[in-house]
């Protein structure tokens, strides 16, 4: 989808039409339609012909591009499909070919962070209440996503260190979770405490999945009816902005630490 999404771009930004398009490549106005709308692929070849007659002179964008053209790759994800919700495996997919990750969390635990315990008591809490069986896939799905080995920042509002999914016990395991998680050397931790001065935020969550290149990052925002994905370059400025504004209004790494196992002692 994203890579018919940056096709369709490249073609207007060119000033071209589908049919003078397809006029280029020697192929039917459908065809290109079809490539534009992901419901068909593109060779490394035809892929580079289009970027020509688009005149895109990115090279290195271009090759993300055919990266993401030929890749053929079956991840561990398509196990759930038709099991859990497209977008779980589209969130799934999109961390799996993420040079790194950057994640805003107020009210929860982000989902890299949390242990099963919590990510069961999150999944509880919808309602209408999941099927047992539903439930417990959205958790191995969501387990099985902290493979992620790529440098990761995730910025936690205090409010989302004191919430209590579960009894003390549980809570007082997630904080050990975290703190245990973030002296990994890829894993960067960051707390937004209460009594933090000067600080309006922007009190929304929020995750950018860095791209093989800066204009291929994806940024992700929870909707009222699911999952936005957000790929725009005004958009995606707008939220680089916003994630360098709370980080740096966080807690360093090792104030964050201090601060966590502080929570933890009190429970």
């Amino acid at each position: 989808m994203r890579l018919a999404t940056e096709l369709r771009r490249l073609r207007e930004a060119a000033g071209l039409n589908a049919r003078q398009a397809a006029a280029l490549l020697g192929v039917s106005p459908a065809q290109i339609t079809h490539i534009e709308s992901a419901l068909a692929g593109v060779s490394e070849k035809r892929l580079r012909r289009l970027a020509s007659h688009y005149a895109c002179t990115d090279e290195e964008f271009v090759d993300a591009l055919v990266a993401m053209a030929t890749d053929r790759t079956r991840g561990w994800w398509e196990e759930y499909r038709g099991l859990l919700p497209t977008p779980f495996l589209d969130i799934a997919e999109l961390e799996h070919h993420s040079t790194h990750r950057h994640d805003v969390e107020f009210l929860f635990i982000p989902g890299l962070l949390q242990t099963p315990g919590y990510a069961r008591a999150a999944f509880s809490s919808r309602v209408p209440e999941l099927p047992l069986d539903e439930l417990e896939l959205r958790v191995r799905h969501r387990m099985e996503r902290q493979r992620l080995t790529v440098p990761y920042r995730a910025v936690i509002h205090e409010a989302a260190l004191r919430i209590r999914l579960g009894d003390r016990a549980a809570s007082r395991a997630q904080l050990a979770h975290v703190l245990q998680l973030s002296e990994a050397d890829h894993i960067t931790v960051r707390v937004i405490p209460f009594d933090l001065d000067g600080f309006g935020g922007t009190w929304t969550t929020m995750m950018l999945a860095g791209g093989a290149v800066p204009r291929l990052d994806t940024a992700v925002r929870d909707a009222p009816h699911g999952t936005a994905f957000v790929d725009s370059e005004a958009q995606l400025g707008v939220f680089r902005t916003l994630l360098h504004r709370v980080e740096g209004a966080s807690l360093d790494p090792e104030r964050s630490r201090d601060f966590i196992h502080r929570l933890a002692k009190e429970l």
